[in-house]
């Protein structure tokens, strides 16, 4: 991991640019070339989903701000909404501290979840009742 790129841009001036090219090479992809993405409605604040991105896919979803994922089940780039419609159009992005994930706030057409929830994050867990709660109907098709 590139930590030490993160670590001294801790005391870096605050509203003071950076090349967003030396932030994405610097970024902590992992083994597979992929790192984290959760996307965020951008209106709401509702998390919707976790998914991954290889540069190329970050890339994309910078040139086209269209959110454009790596599949690794079908290991190829996915854009959002392509076959579904669910389009998610992007508002702002945001690295964290160490490089190692990716915050994508976004407008969101449809659902986001392919069960066509609004949020992939439906499974609710009780901890004290040690169980959990499906929440959030799909939206008809």
């Amino acid at each position: 991991m590139k930590r030490e790129y993160f670590t001294a841009l801790e005391q870096h001036p605050e509203n003071s640019p950076l090349a967003l090219s030396d932030i994405i090479d610097n970024l902590a992809f992992n083994e597979q070339g992929l790192i984290p993405v959760i996307t965020q409605d951008a209106t709401t604040k509702m998390m919707l989903m976790l998914a991954w991105m290889n540069k190329e896919a970050l890339m994309q979803t910078i040139a086209t701000k269209r959110l454009t994922y790596w599949s690794r089940s079908r290991r190829k780039l996915w854009v959002k909404g392509e076959t579904s419609g669910h389009v998610q159009t992007l508002v702002s992005m945001s690295f964290d501290c160490d490089g190692d994930a990716v915050l994508c706030q976004v407008n969101q057409q449809g659902a986001a979840c392919h069960t066509n929830r609004q949020s992939c994050f439906y499974l609710q867990a009780d901890t004290d009742g040690q169980k959990v709660v499906v929440t959030g109907d799909p939206t008809p098709v």
